[in-house]
């Protein structure tokens, strides 16, 4: 395993008004699984490909390890790379799937046999060696595409959606497989996906992007509950968090007739923006019903419907600075139509400023 060292990487491809990437840097520590999320175009999958070597980026350098690979072609980088697209050869059993990449490269046929069942046995596709594609099923098929990479022994391995093809349930199981995987190789795998469910059950860190530029990279629970930036914050989550326009009041924030307030570093920050206009945001999960909707912390609203969503339910109500969701416990009794009052729980606040950055979070931003 290696580590990955990308350097201010910009790549603007032709007939485009903006950068794929722009000014991209990140390092990935030997063993790490860590996952580029982001809306589609904003960059990620462009990053995957000049590690593979791919796409040659326009300015800045790409590292594996020690090694400047910046312009080395993709069969010398040692890197293995899973797509969306399983490509598998219809024509061929799974073992011949397996070995064929093997078979390219000269290694001798023990070697190749050795490699082939152990990326069998890890991958519980003993049994499907003499399959051909057509007789598997999707989870099947993309374990075996995992094989091909695995038996390449690569130094970092690279998996561009490799799940947005499978269904609910098969996406469900193969993230564990991942995970499984990834805790016996102790491997460096980088994934990328724009969808957040893998990008917080799967990565050690996660990398938000937006535009081509990077806005976040941290551990996943600290990325959802300390961003940067209101874009990070309504990027995560579902549903998203909740905005409302507010002005800063003291240690805390005025919405709609309520004042909500904050606690520790953001209260402090607060503190020097008196009567500046700002975004409040608060996660449906952390947002507390009362039945005193006129209370001064209480932002008052009515319940327009419901979601009942097996484990929970969600509520949408109507305030005087839009409507809200909240997530509640599926036999919450609450009767559509009814007037409730919002507040947050203690030190779930976040607030962002004129430039939706956040006040009173440290970490990594870097918005234009």
């Amino acid at each position: 395993m290696s580590a990955v060292r990308l350097d201010r990487l910009s790549k603007t491809y032709e007939g485009q008004d903006r950068p794929a990437l722009s000014e991209f840097s990140l390092d990935i520590a030997a063993g790490e699984f860590l996952v580029l999320v982001g809306p589609s175009g904003c960059g990620k999958s462009t990053a995957l490909r000049a590690i593979a070597g791919l796409e040659v980026p326009d300015t800045g350098s790409v590292w594996i390890g020690d090694r400047d690979v910046t312009e080395t072609p993709p069969r010398d980088r040692n890197i293995a790379m899973v797509f969306q697209n399983y490509a598998l050869y219809p024509h061929m059993t799974v073992y011949e799937n397996l070995a064929f990449g093997l078979k390219l490269r000269k290694t001798p046929k023990p070697e190749i046999d050795a490699r082939v069942k152990e990326a069998a046995a890890l991958l519980g596709l003993d049994r499907y060696l003499d399959r051909k594609p057509r007789a598997l099923s999707g989870g099947e098929r993309q374990r075996v595409a995992l094989g091909r990479a695995l038996v390449r022994q690569p130094d970092v391995f690279l998996f561009d959606e490799p799940l947005s093809n499978l269904d609910a349930q098969l996406r469900v199981h193969m993230r564990a497989e991942l995970h499984k995987l990834h805790q016996k190789l102790d491997a460096t795998m980088i994934y990328v996906t724009h969808d957040q469910v893998e990008a917080m059950t799967l990565g050690d860190r996660i990398a938000v992007l937006k535009a081509g530029v990077l806005q976040q990279v941290d551990a996943p629970l600290t990325v959802y509950e300390r961003p940067v930036n209101k874009f990070v914050a309504g990027f995560l989550g579902s549903p998203a968090m909740n905005f409302a326009d507010a002005i800063v009041d003291g240690g805390g924030v005025r919405v709609g007739g309520a004042r909500w307030a904050a606690e520790g570093a953001l209260a402090a920050a607060l503190a020097g923006l008196a009567g500046a206009k700002v975004t409040a945001g608060v996660r449906p999960e952390h947002i507390a019903l009362s039945d005193a909707p006129d209370a001064p912390d209480a932002l008052r609203g009515q319940i327009e419907f419901s979601e009942v969503l097996g484990a929970e339910r969600l509520l949408y109500v109507q305030t005087a600075v839009g409507r809200l969701v909240v997530r509640v416990a599926p036999d919450a009794g609450r009767a559509i139509g009814s007037t409730v009052g919002l507040v947050p729980e203690a030190g779930r606040l976040r607030v962002f400023d004129a430039e939706d950055l956040a006040v009173g979070v440290g970490g990594l931003q870097m918005v234009p």
